[in-house]
Parts: C-alpha cells; structure tokens; sequence
C-alpha cells in the first residue's frame, strides 16, 4: 500500500506565505510524477502545479510566479512554496503522485486526503 499524507495549510492573511509538504510512504519503488491540485468550493478540482522525477514543473497559469514546487526523491517528499496568497487560492490543496509500488509492481496514481489552505483579505 501506498499513502499520501500532507501537511502545512492554515489560515493567512492576503499577501502572506505557506509551504506545503507531502510525504509519500508504503511499498514504493518509484515515484515519477507528484503534483499538487486544489478544489475550492463549489468548483472542480484543478491541478496547480506538477514536477517530475528529473525536476521538470508544470504550473497553472494562476500561480505562475507566485508558486513554486519542489521535491526530494531521497524523502519521497514534494513541497509547495506559496507566496503572495491571495482569498482566491483558498481551497483544499491535494498531493498526488504516480508510484511504482514493490507489491503491484505497476505504477497507479494516489492521492493525499487534502490540506485546507484558507487566504482572508
């Protein structure tokens, strides 16, 4: 098995900063691509930024420049640096990652319970 456990959303005030982390665990031999998406109410589920295994990143348009994610294949881990917040990005911010796991050995796409991220004006 596979989990997808993430951490680091509160509450900010517009303008401010947050950092998420994701941390995968379980039976992994491999991870390739990790991501972030975020849902906010009412609204579909929409991905916000995606890294590779070799660092390539992939960005919403809405976040470029603001947002910034990274990874460290050693901890199995992927972070979002989130600058300059605005009440707009708030949303449950989900990790998801596509894993090669030792017990399948397949890859299949998981994902994280979801982090509330909430930006007051």
């Amino acid at each position: 098995q596979v989990q997808l456990v993430e951490s680091g959303g509160d509450l900010v005030q517009a303008g401010g900063s947050l950092r998420l982390s994701c941390a995968a665990s379980g039976t992994i031999l491999r991870i390739s691509v990790m991501g972030w998406y975020r849902q906010a109410p009412g609204k579909q589920r929409e991905l916000v930024a995606s890294i590779t295994s070799s660092g390539r990143t992939n960005y919403a348009d809405s976040v470029k420049g603001r947002f910034a994610i990274s990874r460290d294949n050693a901890k199995n881990t992927v972070y979002l640096q989130m600058n300059s917040l605005k009440p707009e990005d708030t949303a449950v911010y989900y990790c998801n990652a596509d894993v090669l796991s030792r017990a399948t050995m397949n890859y299949a796409t998981y994902w994280g319970k979801g982090t509330l991220v909430t930006v007051s004006s």
